[in-house]
């Protein structure tokens, strides 16, 4: 690992328990039952339950003793109409815990479900930083991809459907009481899918490196990520059964939130949120899409932090000249993209250019624009957008 520099500065960092192997998912019934919990809201998606992880994960809690209610009405992107849905069947079973099985969207939307249980209103009245002013009921979350990490964060990402944008809700208060964090359910995930969510980890770690918040803490967590992700994807996508090859991807996303938990995310995640609220596209391709071209724009602003990253990338950074290092990393991220089958642009998504300028308004309001090394002007973000489509 490269050295690091000790920053002196006032920084605060929230990590959950958690717990990382394979079998984890096995606890849920356990660890709900330590918490308190006796009758369980269980969030999930038809997905997951026709993968069959639920099942596990069922057993447990019905070995704890403990009473249960399946809730899966959750779509990718998902949005406010099932955060409220979801909050009617916790009341009307009078739910005491939620325990989530699945990837960001089942995650994002318990976590919505428990925020308003405990503070009622809608969850669009939670919007932004430090909103949240109850303490969630206990929640356990089991994450089925290697991506989203948001079974470790403080984040949570919600469709309003009206607005059709992104909603980004920022507590310490909505990081989840346990995560029980297990490769084997990567195992389902088809090849797309793996993909996207590994470079959406990819993008957490990026962001998070580069971040205006940054902090010894969350370097450490997103270098090595990187490190993992870079090493582990390729092999993964060689041979998708490969639990060793998928335990170390899983390994980066968890460190790749911890990561961006604590130093928040920049203008890829607040373009991706802009894209996915306004056209519903999926928020792992869209991260992957941009990676490079924000990287490209934030270079000048974050060159010497973007030459440390592109040691983990194998190049030898003691040849190179700043502008050769700056060009060389741009072309190897693009061609670790292409090995893994990334490229798509977003005119395939179905993105047209007289779209490109709501899409940018829209980023610029999201919190995570706040934490890019440069807060970007409309233009240059409408200039990104264009190179990507």
């Amino acid at each position: 690992m490269c050295d690091l520099r000790v920053t002196l500065d006032l920084r605060k960092c929230v990590v959950p328990e958690f717990i990382f192997g394979l079998g984890a998912r096995k606890l849920a019934g356990k660890y709900a039952k330590n918490l308190g919990a006796r009758r369980v809201l269980v969030v999930t998606d038809s997905g997951v339950r026709e993968a069959g992880w639920l099942k596990d994960v069922i057993t447990s809690l019905e070995n704890s003793g403990l009473t249960y209610t399946i809730f899966e009405d959750v779509s990718p992107n998902p949005r406010d109409l099932q955060v409220k849905k979801g909050v009617e069947i916790y009341l009307q079973n009078r739910c005491d815990s939620i325990v989530c099985v699945g990837g960001g969207s089942p995650i994002d939307c318990a976590k919505g479900i428990g925020i308003v249980v405990a503070n009622s209103g809608d969850i669009l009245d939670y919007e932004g930083v430090d909103k949240i002013h109850s303490p969630l009921p206990p929640l356990v979350c089991i994450p089925t991809t290697a991506g989203s990490s948001a079974d470790v964060s403080q984040f949570a990402i919600i469709n309003d459907t009206v607005r059709k944008v992104k909603i980004a809700i920022i507590s310490k208060s909505i990081v989840p009481d346990v995560a029980l964090v297990d490769p084997e359910p990567t195992l389902s995930m088809d090849y797309n899918l793996t993909i996207n969510t590994g470079l959406d980890a990819l993008t957490h770690a990026f962001e998070a490196y580069v971040s205006n918040a940054n902090s010894t803490i969350t370097d450490i967590y997103a270098l090595e990520a990187i490190k993992l992700l870079h090493d582990g994807l390729p092999k993964v996508a060689k041979n998708l059964s490969d639990i060793e090859a998928r335990g170390s991807v899983m390994m980066g996303s968890l460190l790749a939130g911890l990561a961006f938990s604590n130093a928040s995310l920049g203008a890829v995640h607040a373009m991706a949120h802009s894209l996915g609220g306004w056209m519903d596209l999926p928020h792992g391709l869209c991260n992957a899409i941009l990676l490079d071209k924000v990287v490209e724009f934030n270079m000048p602003y974050a060159r010497d932090k973007y030459k440390v990253i592109a040691q983990k990338f194998g190049i030898k950074n003691g040849a190179l000249n700043t502008q050769d290092c700056s060009k060389e990393f741009l072309a190897l991220l693009r061609d670790f993209k292409a090995r893994l089958e990334l490229t798509q642009t977003l005119s395939q998504l179905g993105v047209e250019e007289k779209v490109i300028p709501h899409l940018s308004n829209m980023a610029l309001k999201d919190a995570c624009i706040v934490t890019n090394p440069k807060i970007p002007e409309q233009k240059e973000v409408e200039d990104i957008y264009a190179k990507a489509l």
